[in-house]
């Protein structure tokens, strides 16, 4: 079914939200879940599930990530080329490279996010909206507005040492 099935996952729980419907006898209780699922090789992707039972809602929400999955370019796989700014409603995040050694310096949603991704130097803020939902899909448009100094080069028609060069001025 999926060509990409065997390969190895890290797979990461972000939320788990119990919703109660009163009906004539009491309660009835469901779950939402959002998953993160990466490579660790820079792709990633995440997935909402809702079920009557916690592990029927994790595993839709599994399975929904690995068909939402995207590429993002990394620098020497461990941080991002440049800085992102990302919304989403209410939602903003900054995303900014790092040196080495500097770690993971992110918040609730976004840590998991990186640690899947593969990222590790990054300093993420998240200003507005600490929904998870939301927070994650700034991050996403951050990582949709993310280039790679090679496409830059080819769009503007110079070679990639012109970029990184005219970057460190």
């Amino acid at each position: 079914m999926f060509e990409n099935e065997n390969k190895e996952f890290s797979e990461h729980l972000v939320t788990i939200n119990r919703v109660a419907k009163v009906v004539k006898g009491g309660r009835r209780f469901g779950f939402a879940a959002i998953m993160i699922v990466g490579d660790n090789k820079g792709r990633v992707g995440y997935g909402t599930g809702k079920a009557k039972e916690v592990p029927e809602a994790v595993r839709k929400a599994t399975e929904n990530a690995k068909n939402k999955m995207i590429r993002v370019h990394l620098k020497e796989n461990r941080t991002l080329h440049h800085d992102i700014v990302g919304r989403f409603g209410a939602g903003k995040v900054i995303l900014r490279s790092a040196a080495p050694g500097t770690g993971i310096i992110a918040g609730g949603a976004m840590r998991a996010l990186f640690e899947s991704l593969g990222i590790k130097d990054v300093v993420a803020k998240s200003t507005g909206s600490s929904n998870p939902h939301n927070m994650l899909k700034a991050t996403f448009d951050a990582f949709s507005k993310s280039e790679s100094p090679k496409s830059i080069a080819s769009k503007r028609s110079k070679k990639v040492t012109e970029i990184i060069q005219s970057k460190e001025k």
